[in-house]
């Protein structure tokens, strides 16, 4: 297999490839190197290339499941692989691992998936950019002087370039939706409690975290969900498993919907950008010649709520793990190790009470239930995934030593007002890229379902994939738009 040819294919049909034996496994590690080393110094997607870990799969044979022999990337934070780095983006835990595989890792490997490297993210994940200190910017591949989005910004950079066809992303405000929908790539994010966090944590964010992969496809995002969903054991949460597959549901299109779209911010938030309003109203009209009932509604919700949830759920988790780590290093927090943005949220998480945390969790229970009762009147909820068409490298600045934990959420949320609400509600929403801008730059339209509703999110995402397929959309700095 050529290069050229690896990069056109999704992973599904690079597994049936392998299974035919049309194609070997340790092929397509090499043609995934050979892709890395051809884009990513442009790119910055990838920081390690995992050969020691390539090399002991494809030596004792990779599982017979679903993405057998596919190339495969780990985000740097989350999900983790026994030996591989998981350094969140910091300084502070530069060269730091985990002994064993988290449980998702465990069933990736069982589902075949091939680890091939570790994709770069924000410092612990906290901007909707790509640029921390420890290892430079991500490019977007479609305009390196723009953003891939964060904080699964490796990832996407990396699948929309063609270096993999599947990588490992998580979402705790935004992170799978938000790079999704500036790399022009398939992103969902799973209902709270779909995947195993195990064993060393119960759940990610205080619930506000869910792992998952970006795609160029819907059929490789729901055949992994079907890989991997499920509760590992002492976990708190234990969802129905549906009555159909998910990779079945991407395949049937849904029932007449009823779609509620929104082009208005939150009470609160900028503006949508023109652009990206136009984008919704035609996304609007799209799903209307589809056959589903559309029309304009918004839940209310303000936009400081959000903010307000997601800085104060958010930063007493990140000062536990940072105040931790750095004791267990013996490394001091400060303005050597850890980014001032970072530091800023490890300061708000040190000065909240216990009472502040309850606050907290209190509103996010009262905005969950205002959300629940948005969706009786709608099936799907319809937004952009962010307030612009596209996201100029260094406009979400890290290093702004000037911005305290409110000050810093805020300016990421005036960008992101629509994704983060659902990771506190806890339900299910993808990004789809339906629409582009003249110039060819790809924007996410947002989708939410009700509660562990994924298989009506796949349903709609494949109904619209075969009316206005975009595989064939390749940007001008992956494998394809190098190569000619």
């Amino acid at each position: 297999m050529k290069l050229a040819e690896y990069a056109r294919h999704d992973a599904t049909a690079l597994a049936e490839l392998v299974r035919n034996r049309e194609v070997k496994a340790k092929e397509l590690a090499e043609l995934a190197y050979e892709a890395i080393s051809l884009v990513n110094g442009d790119l910055n997607a990838v920081i390690e290339e995992t050969r020691n870990e390539a090399l002991r799969t494809l030596s004792e044979g990779a599982p017979a499941g679903p993405f057998e022999g596919v190339p495969f990337l780990v985000k740097d934070v989350g999900m983790h692989y026994a030996g591989v780095p998981s350094e969140m983006g910091s300084r502070l835990l530069k060269g730091v691992s985990m002994p064993t595989d988290s449980e998702l890792a465990a069933r990736c490997k069982r589902a075949g998936l091939v680890l091939v490297g570790r994709t770069n993210i924000p410092e612990l994940g906290a901007n909707a950019s790509t640029e921390p200190v420890l290892n430079g910017p991500t490019h977007n591949p479609w305009n390196l002087a723009n953003s891939p989005g964060g904080s699964s910004g490796g990832a996407a950079a990396a699948v929309a370039a063609g270096i993999t066809p599947i990588a490992h992303a998580n979402d705790g405000g935004g992170s799978i939706r938000i790079p999704a929908g500036l790399c022009g790539l398939f992103g969902l994010k799973p209902t709270r409690g779909r995947h195993p966090w195990g064993p060393d944590v119960d759940e990610g964010i205080f619930g506000l975290g869910v792992e998952h992969v970006v795609t160029r496809t819907v059929r490789d995002s729901a055949a992994f969900l079907d890989a991997v969903h499920g509760s590992d054991i002492g976990a708190r949460y234990l969802l129905q498993k549906p009555d159909i597959s998910f990779l079945e549901a991407s395949r049937r299109d849904p029932r007449r919907l009823k779609i509620a779209f929104c082009v208005d911010s939150p009470d609160g938030a900028q503006p949508v950008d023109s652009v990206c309003r136009q984008a919704v109203l035609d996304t609007a009209k799209f799903c209307e010649e589809l056959g589903h009932d559309v029309f304009e509604a918004k839940p209310d919700i303000a936009f400081e709520e959000s903010c307000a949830i997601f800085r104060d759920v958010g930063a007493p988790g990140i000062a536990a793990g940072m105040l931790a780590a750095s004791a267990q290093l013996a490394r001091p927090i400060n303005a050597d190790t850890v980014e001032p943005t970072s530091r800023a949220l490890i300061r708000r998480g040190q000065e909240m009470s216990a009472i502040d945390f309850a606050g907290a969790f209190a509103l996010m229970n009262n905005v969950s239930r205002r959300l629940g009762h948005f969706f009786t009147t709608c099936d799907i909820w319809l937004t952009p995934v962010i307030t612009l068409p596209v996201l100029p490298l260094g406009r979400l600045n890290a290093q702004d030593e000037s911005l305290d934990a409110a000050g810093w959420v805020r300016k990421i949320m005036e960008i992101t007002p629509f994704t983060a609400m659902f990771n506190g509600s806890g339900q299910p929403a993808m990004s789809v890229p339906v629409q582009w801008t003249a110039d060819g730059q790809p924007i996410g339209m947002h989708f939410v379902a009700r509660f562990a509703e994924e298989t009506t999110l796949f349903s709609l995402a494949g109904q619209i994939e075969r009316a206005r397929p975009w595989i064939g959309r390749t940007p001008p700095h992956g494998v394809l738009g190098r190569m000619g």
